[in-house]
């Protein structure tokens, strides 16, 4: 890890001055030493994989201050109870986000949900725990699994916690499952929403279709009426 924020504004010539400060600080302060090789690229955020004084990684996620959709942000926050009063500005939309994921983060794992730990949230930047052995776990949408009836019941257990929690992930689909050693991790929970939600029964509706349709390619054969019934009202054990 260099001393100045120039590391970053030169290695990382892809994060604005703003950014490379918050990473800068973000590394002062401990939680990682420089970033790896990127893990995603998106439109709205970054995902690197970054090394930690001891040798063990952990996972960066930086969101873009200027190309990302902070209006669809906006339209998904201003509904979250948690976060009533937020301005429509962009700057303070997208620091609200990347907190509020951090917040999502902190519920899932208290629901024993399998999900990565989060560790530490400044600004547009999210840092979590590593999901992976040597290299990151790859997601289910590139990561079939060996046996998708298990690990269609193993996925449903964690949606069982979720809901059982007052949780919906809101964005579930083969890309925020990770598939790690034939078992599922969720990730990515922006996009997660509590009970108190006016559009909660819609978002978790939806996440059951998507993951359903998903494993019904892989040759299952489900009912989105049968499997929302499971989750919520099955043994959640």
């Amino acid at each position: 890890m260099a001393n100045s924020r120039e590391k970053y504004k030169t290695e990382h010539g892809v994060f604005d001055a703003f950014t490379s400060q918050t990473l800068f600080k973000l590394a002062s302060d401990g939680h990682f030493e420089g970033l790896q090789t990127p893990i995603s690229i998106g439109k709205e955020s970054n995902v690197f994989a970054a090394r930690r004084q001891d040798g063990s990684f952990v996972v960066v996620k930086i969101y873009r201050l200027e190309n990302c959709d902070f209006n669809r942000m906006y339209d998904y926050i201003k509904s979250d109870p948690r976060f009533m009063g937020l301005l429509k500005r962009r700057r303070q939309v997208i620091f609200t986000w990347a907190k509020r994921e951090y917040r999502n983060l902190l519920l899932v794992r208290e629901a024993r949900v399998s999900a990565p730990k989060p560790l530490a949230c400044k600004n547009n930047v999210l840092v979590e725990e590593f999901i992976g052995d040597d290299e990151p776990a790859q997601r289910l949408l590139t990561a079939t699994p060996k046996k998708p009836k298990e690990f269609f019941a193993l996925l449903v257990g964690e949606l069982k916690k979720m809901y059982s929690f007052g949780l919906t992930h809101g964005d579930l689909s083969a890309f925020n499952i990770l598939n790690f050693n034939e078992r599922p991790v969720l990730i990515d929970f922006s996009q997660t929403t509590t009970k108190e939600n006016p559009r909660f029964a819609e978002l978790f509706e939806r996440d059951v279709r998507i993951v359903c349709t998903y494993f019904n390619k892989l040759g299952l054969s489900l009912k989105l009426e049968t499997v929302i019934n499971d989750i919520t009202h099955g043994n959640r054990n």
